[in-house]
């Protein structure tokens, strides 16, 4: 216990020194004291004060500093694991891995890709945003929306979703009684609030979005808005993710379409859909039509999830035997792929189930 004053100790001793820059010192000393005793020593920390809830000293702290102390300090400190870019280990902000587990990971959805992608890196780039993020992605279940939601969180967070700066919230889980929805504001407000100062750069995934009550949407509209701040809070770092299976008819409709009349998915574009999915939004029955997130056009993407094909199918059965470490051929994958329910009844197109279940029935094909 005796040791916590040291840093404050050395500080108050070296004030009136001369050499290097004493006040900027201190404040460097304090937080590396801090990590040391904290999680080397293993001493009793309190609340906010380890490594996860504190920035690396900036650079304008090290001014004046000797180089070769510097690349010394910047080698001992990186050897800890303790080294990042960002000032905030927790976030890693990998562009590259994103673009690269969008191409390769995610299959039948070049429309998200590229949206996605966009989107994200345009945001990441741009630190003088004027609003948080907000996407909404649409289409049927198991076409990958909470994957690509995954691979968001694996990308920008060294912890995925399981980092302290990612929340998911599931509507029909977290706010399932309307007679509750009072309560439930206040406690997504609490819960957006203090995700926020814990994390600037938080990552909110609202699942099942369109089941949210239209009053909790205009809760948190506030978060979404282009305000500098909230209360003393900003929230122009956050992303907020809405998944929704609203619109799904209305894509897999000019998917069929293009199908009929002989073009390639691939040239289905953003004007063919995201005008229709926001139109269909603003008429569904729920949360998103009747809140001010629509009539206020705080959405800034409305991403479409085109239904899956057989090929693809297949490409998700490849997938799930390499995640498990096994070994599979092509006729395998084919009786994997038939035996999925696919629509309509007469084209027998589009996989019903998108490849939501395909880990789980790659089980009946193992010998």
């Amino acid at each position: 216990m005796w040791l916590r004053p040291l840093p404050l100790l050395l500080c108050a001793l070296s004030a009136r020194a001369d050499f290097f820059q004493f006040d900027s010192l201190c404040n460097v000393s304090t937080y590396y004291f801090n990590y040391i005793y904290c999680n080397i020593w293993e001493g009793e920390c309190q609340p906010n004060q380890d490594d996860a809830s504190q920035q690396v000293p900036t650079r304008d702290l090290w001014a004046g500093f000797p180089q070769d102390y510097l690349s010394l300090l910047h080698q001992w400190y990186c050897s800890l694991g303790q080294c990042c870019e960002s000032g905030d280990c927790r976030i890693t902000n990998n562009i590259t891995g994103l673009a690269r587990d969008l191409q390769t990971k995610l299959h039948g959805q070049h429309l998200a890709q590229s949206v996605v992608l966009k989107a994200i890196q345009g945001f990441i780039n741009n630190p003088e945003s004027n609003k948080p993020l907000t996407l909404s992605f649409h289409g049927w279940s198991g076409t990958g929306k909470n994957f690509v939601a995954r691979i968001i969180a694996d990308n920008l967070y060294r912890d995925g979703v399981k980092s302290e700066c990612v929340r998911l919230f599931i509507a029909p889980f977290h706010f399932p009684h309307g007679r509750l929805v009072d309560t439930y504001k206040g406690q997504l407000r609490e819960a957006i609030r203090d995700m926020v100062l814990r994390c600037p750069q938080t990552l909110f995934i609202f699942d099942e979005a369109e089941k949210l009550h239209p009053g909790l949407i205009d809760a948190i509209k506030p978060y979404m808005d282009h305000y500098d701040n909230v209360d003393g809070v900003s929230y122009r770092r956050a992303v907020f993710l809405f998944l929704s299976n609203i619109g799904g008819a209305t894509i897999n409709d000019v998917a069929l379409d293009f199908w009929h009349s002989g073009q390639n998915r691939e040239d289905i574009g953003m004007e063919d859909l995201e005008h229709r999915l926001r139109a269909e939004t603003m008429e569904s029955q729920g949360g998103f039509a009747q809140s001010e997130l629509m009539s206020g056009h705080l959405i800034d993407f409305f991403v479409p999830f085109l239904p899956l094909e057989y090929r693809h199918v297949k490409l998700c059965a490849r997938d799930a035997y390499a995640a498990r470490g096994l070994e599979t051929d092509e006729a395998t994958l084919d009786e994997v792929a038939k035996a999925m329910l696919y629509v309509p009844k007469e084209e027998r197109l589009f996989s019903a189930q998108g490849c939501k279940s395909i880990p789980q029935r790659i089980n009946f094909f193992l010998p």
